[in-house]
């Protein structure tokens, strides 16, 4: 008897792989209806029920577009047809902090994982893919944000797992194909007002174009490495980090590494209540130009009001006065 078709079975291989690795208890599959996740959970369904273990499907509707709802209510029936359950859609409020796909983002996994506690889930699957770590590269390399932003997307952290992140997206969609899913286009996949979209659509093909084919797999390549490094060098930082109170003596941030200094000052900023998604590595510049460039200068203003100054020898973060 043959087997799947070879997309198929690569999808599966991958979940099945991703499984193994799992404590026991359900799973949950994240699926908005497109190619990628449609994919990952009828792999999911297949490989759970092969192994005996419990898996569910959540789809999140983000209310962002007048079929939203009728999307979440043909994802659901196709949850319950591939044998998943529980089955769940959730309806989220999206704010604009940071952006609409940051704040849709940020809906989302909150979403997920307060279904993920309350049927006791050990994991929600995500699909990101091979190309979808190659976009997250690049845009890291657009926002020169260092190793951490080159490192992309991890294929595990806490709750979320991504599966399909060796997978091209080609065999991801090959594989609804073979299977015959019914296949949702998001109308944000082709709203070239996100960045993603015009790297997907204009940046990756060129690169393709002009240097060969496998730029997406060599991205993803370089993303593995950099969170190698970016993870040794995190927990160095982590076990030598001078700030204490909120501040550190400007002469043993100067005796550090850059790679360590920068670490501690984004470390030490986060501690004073400035949003992840806000500090950037210009904010970081500005703190490493009170060790660097001394002048005498005033305070750095950070995001979410809070300042880093120099005095006395020491490198001072404050927060907003209101925290």
């Amino acid at each position: 008897m043959s087997g799947p078709p070879a997309a198929v079975a690569a999808v599966r291989v991958a979940v099945r792989h991703c499984l193994r690795d799992l404590p026991p208890g359900p799973v949950l599959v994240a699926c908005s209806g497109g190619a990628d996740s449609l994919a990952l959970a009828a792999a999911t369904a297949f490989e759970a029920r092969t192994a005996g273990r419990p898996a569910g499907l959540v789809t999140v509707d983000h209310g962002l577009h007048p079929d939203s709802a009728a999307v979440a209510d043909r994802v659901v029936a196709l949850g319950h047809a591939l044998g998943l359950d529980p089955v769940r859609a959730v309806r989220v409020a999206v704010g604009r902090t940071g952006g609409l796909e940051a704040a849709a983002r940020t809906a989302r996994y909150a979403a997920l994982e307060s279904v993920a506690a309350d049927v006791g889930a050990v994991a929600v699957l995500l699909a990101h893919t091979l190309d979808d770590q190659a976009e997250t590269v690049l845009l890291g390399l657009a926002r020169g944000s260092g190793t951490r932003s080159l490192a992309g997307m991890a294929a595990a952290r806490g709750l979320l797992h991504r599966p399909l992140l060796g997978v091209a997206r080609e065999t991801v969609r090959q594989a609804c194909a073979d299977e015959d899913l019914p296949v949702w286009e998001d109308p944000a996949n082709a709203d070239d007002r996100f960045l993603r979209v015009r790297v997907r659509r204009d940046v990756l093909p060129l690169l393709e174009s002009a240097l060969g084919p496998g730029v997406a797999a060599a991205l993803a390549r370089t993303a593995r490495a950099a969170r190698d490094d970016a993870d040794a060098l995190d927990a160095l930082a982590a076990q030598a980090d001078p700030f204490a109170d909120g501040s550190a003596a400007v002469e043993d941030l100067l005796a550090a590494p850059a790679a360590l200094r920068r670490r501690w000052l984004r470390s030490a900023a986060l501690a004073v209540g400035c949003s992840a998604s806000a500090l950037t590595a210009g904010h970081v510049d500005a703190l490493e130009a009170l060790l660097l460039d001394w002048r005498g200068q005033g305070p750095v203003h950070l995001p979410g009001g809070a300042e880093g100054a120099r005095a006395c020898g020491r490198l001072v973060l404050t927060p907003h006065p209101d925290r």
